[in-house]
């Protein structure tokens, strides 16, 4: 198990619902997505993801998941990421699988 964390700590990740609008492949890397994803802030935000081996753009297109809203942007292969989305796997990652919304929420909507 990894060492457990204080809850101030867990306190500092902003989850948030997102809608996710668009979805590209990366240019330069076979096995990441480019995400468009709207968090219920005034500007969409884009996502570069490594689901491209598990989804198709139309499995991903429409759908909600669970963001990191508050990762510093980081540059994966020339594109900018400003998030990430929550992904559970098996040990193996033989299978991944998105973290969703058990229904329909606004986007934006906090995880407590």
């Amino acid at each position: 198990m990894i060492d457990k964390i204080p809850f101030p700590d867990f306190e500092k990740l902003d989850l948030r619902v997102g809608k996710i609008l668009f979805v590209e492949d990366h240019p330069k890397a076979d096995k990441l997505y480019i995400l468009t994803v709207d968090l219920g802030e005034p500007t969409n935000r884009t996502i570069v993801a490594g689901l491209k081996p598990y989804y198709t753009k139309e499995d991903l297109k429409g759908k909600q998941s669970i963001f990191v809203a508050n990762l510093e942007p980081i540059n994966l292969r020339a594109i900018e990421s400003d998030g990430m989305i929550l992904a559970a796997s098996t040990e193996s990652k033989s299978e991944v699988v998105f973290i969703k919304p058990e229904k329909e929420l606004q986007p934006g909507s906090k995880i407590h």
